[in-house]
């Protein structure tokens, strides 16, 4: 979601200072007061069988999983109606007649959902691949197995029988689709709508089969979209309360469940053939084959226990990382984790900051992890090696990325206790050492519900960091860049941020801390929040990309929901922020309005105004001041947003930004213009054409400073729901005018484009087979036109057996 700004007038700076010097003494004590009360209210506010309870009868006899509900197991199953509407309408008649049945074996939970439809032919169904059926007529569950309000399993199909899955994580209030479990599902059209039968193996769940009969919080849904999406589900949902899985209903049952052997082998090999040139120089291709061989180890040591291993594993990416436009950009970009092996029970590692982004252990020869959660206790312990050493170097004005040519071992920790459904402690460790590097990260965070409107939320970390004596040289532009005068300039100094951050001297030792506090209700919401992070703070296995900042964030909006119209709900919010470094230098300051809509067509619109004061590149970089050593820029910025499928086959998507902005590269200030258009166009049930262009222009007083564009395209030829052809390109062309830069001769022209073409065949999500082909082009001032210096021929194959 996008924020907005409106200037604050600067007399309003000195008592917001004074706060946010205070805050952590008063917010600190504010949870202080929380825990206390915590001890005297154990108000259960989970799953509850006041919302919706069904009653899961265990029978021995497992089916055959075809879409068809003709085994005799199915006649003696649970029998429960999807009776309201929970969005757009609040809890109101469902518009469609859906009845779902549920009934365990000893090893699975099997679900046959009958999905009615005045106007079948309205039905929106596609072949896709996994979790890529969004839009479509689905059906869904939810399980907490807990029923803690901490995690949820998520099971959405669509008629088709296409699976999409994720974990429900209210710790972080964030979804997670990139998990993947082995499941089956089936799905047919019928005359009247569509059915899908569903078995999910226990071994699929962390729970604790200690117990003869479990209690699990669930939740059925079925999407139904139509010129709005309509949300079905058992029970209703209430809006006047912020947490959502709070309000599953109960399931019991599952007599004497167990998961059963749950050990799986993935054996895996890889081979690739890559072909590379350095075009400028007009030298020869140079060759390179590769085979690997891996194997993978996912071994359920008891249901509430899971052990994953790997050696020597395949940590490569099928799926080439969006487009991202690396423009007058002065921060690191983020890559999000695709890779199975990190994905598995994730959440289990996740607290209120990132500390802990796998991405930063990039080619490991071996890894292990183990996650167990036993009553209110959860465990979670992951070790790799990598052969090298990557790392954020971060700043307050600018980071970037550190690799060092060595070996390093890297290792999280972490524990939680719930010893109730409103209040959660816990701790992460992290390590990632190398030879004459390390750095170590130790942090507390806690979670406080006291009331179904109001979260509070802290975290401090403490870390040490050792780098090597020569590191800073790799962000030098000059072996001597440390020779520098008290009078050197920016554009003439040698020396930048991240030199002044990485010239450390043995070990050194810096904090963190984050307190927010949120209160939301049905018509209204409000948060705060506190963060200041040390300039001698580092998380090199997390993503902290800003150190040396204090930054203090207050907001809040009003909702409508209107009755018969084209806009079912209206969000008008706002907020204001303000930063400064840890010597209480201003760094930024903000203020945000937007306004947003949810309608018809599926549509969503938001627009919004930015106003904000921020400093731009130091003029002396040899020196870390703020005052007296950078401009000020007064910025304006509007924006706007929408999405919306004006037919079922065709989503339109346009994202636009016009006003403010500092030429980093200049130090001046600038006028930025983006547009970002995109397309979802699903020619066929099986094809399906993704594109989407980044267009933007930095103008400044003497004229257009460069025009940049980027194109990502992706064409998905669903054969099979099994198997799939994928075709995608990113292309990026960048228009400079030299004349305009002040202190560098960049090129007047870059352009590069890479390309994939990909065959798929997915037994499961880890039983697959991949050939494909992927090439890139360059050209430059140097280079007239786009020319070929990298290829490749790759082939995946790798099979889960299950024990």
């Amino acid at each position: 979601m996008k924020v907005i700004n409106n200037l604050i007038p600067t007399n309003s700076f000195a008592p917001i200072n004074r706060l946010t010097q205070t805050c952590a003494h008063t917010c600190g004590a504010i949870l202080i007061l929380a825990l206390l009360s915590s001890v005297l209210s154990f108000a259960a506010f989970a799953g509850s069988s006041q919302q919706f309870h069904l009653d899961i009868p265990t029978i021995n006899e497992d089916i055959e999983v075809d879409g068809d509900f003709n085994e005799p197991a199915w006649q003696h199953a649970t029998e429960v109606m999807l009776r309201y509407e929970t969005s757009p309408g609040e809890n109101t008649a469902a518009p469609v007649i859906t009845t779902a049945k549920v009934y365990a074996s000893n090893t699975s939970l099997y679900f046959a959902f009958t999905a009615h439809d005045p106007n079948p032919d309205n039905i929106r169904a596609n072949l896709r691949d996994r979790d890529k059926s969004w839009g479509d007529d689905m059906v869904g569950i939810k399980l907490d197995t807990f029923n803690n309000a901490r995690l949820a399993y998520q099971f959405f199909i669509n008629p088709y029988g296409a699976q999409s899955d994720s974990i429900e994580n209210e710790l972080t209030g964030q979804e997670s689709d990139a998990w993947d479990g082995i499941w089956y599902s089936k799905g047919k059209l019928t005359k009247n709508g569509f059915q899908v039968e569903v078995q999910l193996p226990l071994r699929l769940f962390n729970f604790d089969d200690s117990n003869p009969i479990q209690t699990w919080g669930i939740e059925l849904i079925r999407f139904y979209p139509r010129n709005e999406t309509h949300r079905l589900s058992t029970h209703k949902i209430d809006r006047n309360v912020s947490c959502q899985l709070c309000q599953l209903g109960i399931a019991s049952g599952l007599a004497d469940a167990t998961q059963g052997k749950d050990l799986q082998l993935t054996p895996s090999i890889v081979a690739n053939q890559s072909q590379q040139r350095d075009v400028a120089q007009a030298q020869p291709w140079s060759d390179e084959s590769n085979v690997d061989v891996g194997l993978d180890l996912r071994w359920g040591i008891t249901p509430t226990t899971l052990l994953n291993a790997t050696i020597n594993p395949d940590f490569s990416q099928v799926e080439a990382d969006a487009g991202q436009l690396d423009v007058n950009n002065t921060f690191a970009l983020f890559f999000p984790e695709k890779r199975a092996f990190f994905l598995d029970n994730k959440d289990y590692f996740d607290t209120q900051l990132d500390l802990l982004h796998t991405r930063n252990i990039s080619s490991p020869d071996y890894g292990v992890k183990l996650t167990s959660k036993t009553d209110n206790h959860t465990v979670a312990i992951l070790a790799a090696n990598d052969t090298q050493t990557q790392f954020l170097v971060p700043g307050n004005l600018s980071s970037d990325v550190a690799i060092l040519d060595q070996q390093s071992h890297n290792m999280a920790a972490r524990y939680r206790f719930d010893p109730s459904r409103e209040f959660s402690i816990g701790g992460l460790v992290t390590l990632k050492q190398a030879d004459d590097y390390h750095n170590y990260v130790a942090s507390v965070d806690i979670k406080y519900q006291p009331t179904k409107q109001d979260t509070f939320t802290a975290q401090f970390a403490h870390s040490q960091t050792a780098y090597p004596d020569d590191l800073f040289t790799k962000f030098c532009n000059t072996d001597d860049c440390l020779q520098q005068s008290e009078q050197c300039e920016f554009g003439d100094c040698n020396i930048n941020e991240r030199v002044l951050r990485t010239h450390k001297d043995d070990n050194f030792n810096d904090s963190m801390y984050a307190i927010s506090y949120q209160h939301e209700r049905r018509n209204w919401y409000a948060s705060t929040h506190y963060e200041s992070t040390g300039d001698n703070f580092r998380a090199d296995l997390g993503f902290i990309d800003k150190i040396d900042v204090a930054k203090f964030v207050a907001g809040g909006g009003y909702i409508w929901y209107p009755d018969n119209h084209f806009f079912s709900k209206i969000n008008l919010g706002g907020d204001w922020d303000i930063t400064h470094n840890q010597n209480n230098e201003r760094l930024e300051q903000e203020a945000e309005m937007y306004i947003e809509f949810d309608g018809g067509l599926q549509s969503f619109i938001a627009t919004g105004i930015v106003q904000r004061q921020r400093v731009g590149r130091r003029h002396n970089p040899s020196i870390i001041d703020i005052e007296g050593n950078t401009s000020e820029f007064n910025e304006t910025l509007g924006w706007f947003y929408t999405n919306f499928t004006p037919i079922g086959s065709l989503k339109l998507e346009l994202d636009v930004n016009y006003g403010d902005d500092i030429d980093f590269a200049n130090d001046r200030p600038a006028t930025i213009t983006m547009l970002n258009p995109g397309i979802e166009w699903k020619l066929t049930e099986s094809l399906v054409l993704d594109i989407s262009h980044r267009y933007q222009t930095l103008d400044v007083d003497d004229g257009r400073l460069f025009t940049a564009n980027l194109t990502d395209m992706r064409l998905n030829w669903q054969l099979t729901l099994n198997s799939f052809i994928r075709l995608s390109s990113v292309y990026t062309r960048i228009e400079r005018d030299p004349d305009l830069y002040r202190y560098q001769r960049p090129n007047t022209l870059y352009q590069d484009i890479g390309n994939e073409l990909l065959y798929g065949y997915k037994l499961n999500p880890q039983s697959v087979f991949y050939l494909g082909y992927s090439d890139a082009f360059i050209a430059n001032d140097d280079i007239n036109s786009l020319t070929q210096d990298e290829k490749t021929y790759f082939m995946k194959l790798s099979y889960a057996w299950l024990l």
